[in-house]
């Protein structure tokens, strides 16, 4: 009997268990802690108290987070903005309008080279934020249907979905940040939507055909392509913790080891749609139907 089919049980390997009331979903790694989106806030939680230590009321926060600056960057899928909240008062200071690439909030912002990195038109634009200013500073044409993207290998990488066709393949780009420019375009799975940078490459979770693509960044190439099982929208992927880990709805949660480019674990029983993040050395899992968070160590 394969992992999938016999995944282990999340609850027993969790060292907390949270259940939080409302749509928790996704996620942004602070400390050994996490914000999270809910419905109409944003909330911090450790992995020792049962319910939220910080709450912030936002309208539709959305997408990936991203702490840096002394702040929690989210978009706002109500308004279509870049929301700056204050670490240390749990307080909103800056409502930058932006525009977002996916108006359902399946994107992700990220923090690297003294600037905030989204992607703010379906049409193809990666937007660049001073945090100084909070001002977008450079709109940097990138290919159309680009939703997510990481800071990783001094770079910022996003997917390009494509749409299924052999014409018109999933890709990630490259961008240079000191000029601003796309250097690299990487053929990889169908659908490529969320990515991660760290444990040796950046990754993309494939949602065509629910593989994970390996990028060698000194070379702009594939390293590999992993067979995860995990085709559907939705889920999200993260780096960290020895592991890359692929949150998918088939399989809760898969893990993979960058030595070997295989998946060594899987947890179970599905429970919808979520997200994951590493912070410190615990993996943060979050079940939005459920309305559960668990805590890996």
């Amino acid at each position: 009997m394969s992992m999938q089919d016999n995944p282990k049980p999340i609850a027993g390997a969790a060292t907390a268990t949270l259940t939080i009331p409302g749509y928790v979903d996704f996620l942004a790694a602070d400390g050994a802690g996490v914000w999270v989106t809910n419905r109409g806030r944003v909330e911090k939680l450790v992995h020792d108290k049962a319910g939220p230590v910080a709450t912030v009321e936002m309208p539709r926060p959305c997408g990936g987070m991203a702490t840096g600056f002394g702040s929690l960057w989210v978009a706002g899928c109500q308004d279509r903005s870049l929301y700056r909240i204050d670490l240390q008062t749990a307080k909103v200071v800056a409502t930058i309008p932006t525009g977002l690439a996916d108006r359902s909030g399946e994107l992700s912002v990220d923090v690297g080279a003294g600037s905030v990195w989204l992607l703010t038109d379906a049409a193809g634009v990666l937007s660049r934020i001073d945090p100084e200013t909070n001002k977008v500073i450079a709109q940097i044409p990138v290919k159309p249907n680009s939703f997510a993207a990481v800071f990783g290998f001094g770079s910022i990488w996003v997917t390009n979905t494509g749409d299924s066709r052999p014409s018109d393949p999933g890709s990630v780009q490259r961008i240079d940040p000191t000029t601003n420019e796309v250097i690299a375009t990487i053929a990889v799975g169908p659908v490529p939507r969320f990515l991660a940078a760290g444990e040796g490459g950046v990754w993309t979770l494939n949602q065509g055909d629910g593989t994970v693509t390996r990028i060698d960044t000194a070379r702009n190439r594939v390293a590999a392509t992993i067979a995860v099982g995990v085709p559907g929208g939705g889920g999200d992927i993260a780096a960290g913790a020895g592991r890359v880990w692929v949150r998918a709805t088939k399989v809760l949660l898969s893990a993979i080891d960058p030595a070997t480019n295989r998946v060594v674990a899987r947890y179970g029983p599905p429970a919808g749609s979520g997200a994951v993040r590493v912070a410190g050395d615990l993996v943060w899992v979050t079940a939005h139907d459920t309305q559960t968070v668990w805590v890996l160590k």
